[in-house]
């Protein structure tokens, strides 16, 4: 496959879309339900399932269906790494933690972390869109600290929470983060996140294999 096919010049369609809105439309509902609070003698289970759920079921799919695995390579891979820097909007968890919304415990880690990725985005999409030596590199490191952004969000999230695994809970805890709407972030944008993240790595990982880099030659 050439690399500048296998870089994938197809958008999300009316399917895709749907499902996406389905998804967000459950998880307001689920959480104006209140469901994702959780018993403070038990894990928060409903909202761990939200966030692991999703990469489960994309990874069924992806293993599963082959039309489906053709459309998930085929997804611009420009489109994905442009929607990074949207990740900026975590910078507000700075923000809440200033007036005493959320703990720093949690706030710092990830709202600097989605600062930092949002910020480093734009870079790494212009080196894509020029093609510069170490385009793939840039992209890679972009996702994976990403992801790691991803875990510690989540990992000082269960810290600071009013559940069993709040070990480190201070006078301030993530519980709002329960609450509608700060609740579909971990509920809706997390996981949504992640799976453009693995996306994104799945397609690195199409364009490193020996096929994909043989390039057509001109004709004559």
């Amino acid at each position: 496959m050439p690399v500048n096919h296998a870089i994938g010049r197809a958008i999300p369609g009316w399917r895709t879309v749907a499902v996406v809105a389905l998804w967000f439309a459950a998880a307001l509902i689920v959480g104006a339900a209140g469901l994702f609070h959780a018993d403070p003698s038990r894990p928060p289970l409903v909202i761990l399932i939200a966030i692991a759920g999703p990469p489960m079921v994309f990874a069924l799919g992806y293993r599963g269906s082959a039309a489906f695995r053709d459309f998930v390579l085929s997804l611009d891979l420009r489109l994905l790494t442009a929607v990074q820097s949207w990740r900026v909007i975590g910078g507000v968890f700075v923000a809440f933690n200033a007036h005493r919304m959320l703990p720093a415990l949690f706030a710092y880690p990830a709202g600097y972390g989605d600062l930092l990725v949002g910020a480093l985005a734009p870079f790494a999409l212009l080196a894509l869109i020029d093609r510069r030596p170490g385009w793939q590199r840039s992209v890679l490191r972009l996702n994976i600290l990403g992801l790691l952004d991803f875990v510690g969000a989540i990992g000082t999230g269960l810290l600071a929470s009013d559940g069993p695994l709040g070990l480190l809970r201070g006078d301030i805890s993530t519980g709002p983060l329960t609450d509608l709407p700060l609740v579909l972030i971990p509920g809706f944008a997390v996981p949504l996140w992640i799976l453009v993240h693995i996306t994104t790595l799945l397609q690195l990982r199409r364009l490193n294999a020996p096929h994909a880099m043989q390039v057509t030659a001109p004709a004559g």
